[in-house]
């Protein structure tokens, strides 16, 4: 059975401190390697920030939100520069920067596109006579066409065991 868990691998010098924690918790927090905790989402949020700063949170280093701010990084999930730019700026590379929301532009059409073949089971395409060649190997007892010899008699086999 699969659980849903973080798996928090603290620093050496807060492992211990984290240890405590993590038994002081009901249910325990169990580890899943000698260095690694597998901790519950509802948990993780209710850890110590001390023993998380500077651990590995599914493989990602932790970085506080304390950190963040003294950085002068935004929040996550946010984008510090939505409120300094107008919704129609173009980047540096020259490509908009479109807000979530912004009805987005048509694509231009290009001259040198190719359509993609309908692959719809009634189209008429007139590759019928390639698909008739890979397809050369006939059941005798229901009329299924295979691709191979072997899969014809493997089918048989299965299918139709009384021939």
């Amino acid at each position: 059975m699969t659980y849903n868990v973080i798996h928090v691998q603290p620093t050496p010098e807060q492992r211990r401190a984290f240890a405590r924690w993590a038994v002081a918790q009901r249910p325990k927090i169990r580890t899943s390697s000698t260095t690694t905790f597998a901790v519950p989402p509802h948990l993780f949020t209710e850890a110590p920030e001390n023993i998380l700063v500077g651990a590995l949170v599914d493989g990602h280093g932790y970085i506080s939100p304390a950190e963040d701010s003294a950085l002068g990084r935004p929040a996550p999930g946010t984008d510090a520069r939505d409120d300094e730019r107008p919704a129609d700026v173009a980047e540096s590379d020259g490509a908009r920067v479109a807000a979530p929301g912004d009805v987005l532009p048509e694509l231009p059409a290009e001259p040198d596109s190719i359509p993609l073949p309908d692959t719809s089971e009634d189209s008429d395409s007139s590759d019928s006579a390639d698909d008739v060649e890979e397809a050369a190997f006939l059941c005798a007892d229901c009329d299924r066409t295979f691709t191979s010899e072997r899969g014809r008699d493997a089918h048989r086999r299965q299918k139709h065991p009384e021939a």
